[in-house]
């Protein structure tokens, strides 16, 4: 795997939509997300993101504006066919709606576009599978800490594989949709007996999330120096998590009602193309950890297999928003700090033979830093329960209440180059069942 950047990465390009080279932009003409919207007027159809506005690809391809094999996917209502292609056809519709968008197009048609203002963003593939993994190792190290296994906090196979779990993918959700509180067996910290009831420890986790392409046929694993051209795009997603029901389910077989609540997802898919200028070497391997497994060890992979993601989180209250107050900051840490590439990820998960399909979703765990301003959750931030975060208005937080408002945001920066954002990752509380 070599860095492939060619002219839609050029930081000199600018688009006819104004919005789109406004500094700060999340979506200028050098990132083109791809997401699946609706209006009023028209049921699902793909899009991408430019500025403020969404370049209607359906309509586009109708038009012939679009050409090649990408083109006839695109009369469909989500990403999958399009994924299966892979990243040549999907380099190629990039570099179609590159031209189509660019500021010197002298046939601008406006009547592509429809303002995102207006427009409901839906779940951009079927995600037939969810898979998360657990390679924050800050988070992994500090959630030990706080559970007073300290001395011990890695599990011996953590250096020699990227530990995950089959999630549900039955309730991956959109960037918008509340999420329930959820109700089941409980057990904080320092409490003798299990109860059932509505999670009083209710959590977010920060993590990104990766999209499969063509995928492999059951029986055949992933080769690492194969598995980055199955990686097509990324996303922010929250982890959910339920820490009181957690607490008490993990034992013997891990987490299950504690993570099945819900997982949000931001709507754009950041292309890995788009995501180019912005790679980097992997996090290096802790003093002692011996050496990666033969199976999950590429060259390119260690070379230039991360990326540098900054990572941020918000917490807007009810009474903040009330008070028409901001919402306050909680942390910012960055995708430097995954101790696995998605690579190695892809490779570990299809290493027996499991079968990985066209818009599959795969998580990355926790991606917490290696300090207090970067911890990516409240079990660590509140160090389990015990000390209180002080939001700007005076209002305390262990863990989420009724109305709380979590939003992530993802920028990538580097000089030379247009920095892209992935879009808002929210989603509000609400009220258990009763």
């Amino acid at each position: 795997m070599t860095v492939a950047l060619d002219h839609t990465h050029d930081a000199a390009a600018r688009s006819w939509i104004e919005a789109a080279n406004g500094e700060g932009a999340d979506f200028p003409i050098q990132n083109l997300p791809l997401g699946v919207f609706s209006t009023g007027s028209a049921g699902p159809r793909c899009g991408v993101a430019i500025g403020d506005q969404i370049l209607d690809l359906k309509l586009a391809a109708e038009r012939e504006l679009i050409e090649g094999p990408a083109a006839a996917t695109l009369s469909v209502e989500n990403l999958d066919r399009l994924f299966a292609l892979g990243r040549p056809a999907m380099r190629a519709l990039r570099h179609a709606v590159f031209a189509l968008l660019r500021e010197d197009n002298d046939r601008r048609d406006g009547s592509l576009l429809h303002p995102m203002r207006d427009c409901t963003l839906l779940l951009p593939t079927s995600v037939r599978s969810f898979t998360d993994f657990y390679v924050g190792i800050h988070h992994a190290i500090r959630c030990a800490d706080v559970l007073g296994q300290g001395e011990n906090p890695l599990p011996p196979n953590y250096h020699t594989m990227p530990l995950g779990y089959n999630g549900r993918a039955s309730t991956v959700r959109v960037s918008g949709e509340n999420v329930r509180r959820p109700i089941g067996m409980r057990k904080p910290i320092g409490q003798p007996q299990s109860s059932f009831g509505a999670c009083e420890w209710l959590d977010f986790e920060l993590e990104m999330g990766f999209y499969i392409g063509p995928g492999n046929p059951v029986g055949e694993p992933v080769a690492i120096d194969q598995a980055e051209d199955q990686v097509v795009g990324y996303c922010l997603l929250n982890d959910w998590s339920a820490r009181d029901i957690q607490l008490f389910e993990m034992a013997p077989l891990g987490a299950f009602n504690s993570k099945s609540l819900s997982t949000s997802i931001s709507p754009w898919v950041v292309t890995a193309d788009a995501l180019e200028p912005f790679r980097i070497a992997p996090m290096k391997r802790l003093p002692g950890a011996g050496p990666v497994p033969a199976y999950l060890d590429g060259a390119a992979d260690q070379e230039c297999g991360g990326i540098d993601v900054t990572l941020t989180a918000t917490l807007s209250t009810a009474a903040m928003r009330a008070a028409g107050a901001p919402a306050a900051h909680l942390l910012e840490t960055g995708s430097r700090y995954l101790y696995w590439t998605c690579a190695q990820m892809v490779a570990q998960q299809s290493v027996t033979g499991c079968c990985l399909m066209p818009g599959d979703l795969i998580g990355t765990g926790t991606i917490s830093g290696p300090d207090q301003a970067s911890y990516a959750s409240l079990f660590e931030l509140s160090v389990g329960g015990r000390e209180p975060l002080v939001l700007p208005n005076g209002e305390r937080r262990m863990f989420l209440e009724d109305g709380d408002e979590v939003s992530f945001t993802g920028r990538c920066s580097r000089d030379g180059f247009v920095p892209i954002g992935f879009g808002a990752c929210s989603a509000q509380i609400l009220p258990a069942l009763a």
